[in-house]
């Protein structure tokens, strides 16, 4: 079954793509809860006509994350977090601590769009992925230590 998404979900895509689910899953979660709707012929030449028109604000917006990106390369960041003396960390670092020191250094940066490779559970260098667009992508390094 097509279906278009009316907005990003994880693992699936991002908002106005076209995208092939399971019958079940499109009618029984994604169109009931408004995340996507039926991929007909009309409502595909709709969302052409929707993205011509977007074109022009969605490039602004790349060229805006493409910039931030630039200026990311060159953050390190500095997490502090309750450690035992074995130096594992009490919980792990989560995304919202990343976005709230990225906030710290000026950068506002949704904490949705922050993922790790390795989570953070003990005291060390990590890095941290931000999607910034469907195209930009940038990688922040940043440290764990012991408050």
């Amino acid at each position: 079954m097509e279906i278009i998404l009316k907005q990003d979900i994880k693992k699936l895509g991002e908002k106005d793509d076209i995208v092939t689910v399971k019958n079940g899953y499109g009618r029984n979660y994604l169109i009931p809860q408004g995340l996507a709707i039926l991929a007909t012929p009309s409502a595909k030449k709709v969302l052409a006509e929707n993205i011509k028109q977007a074109q022009f604000k969605q490039e602004k917006i790349k060229k805006d994350a493409t910039d931030l990106a630039a200026k990311l390369e060159s953050v390190k960041l500095t997490i502090g977090a309750k450690a035992g003396e074995t130096g594992k960390i009490f919980g792990s670092v989560n995304t919202i601590q990343i976005a709230d020191a990225l906030k710290k250094e000026g950068f506002e940066v949704d904490r949705r769009r922050i993922t790790f490779d390795v989570e953070p559970k003990e005291l060390g260098e990590y890095t941290a992925n931000l999607n910034l667009h469907k195209e930009v992508k940038v990688q922040v390094p940043f440290v764990v230590v012991a408050e």
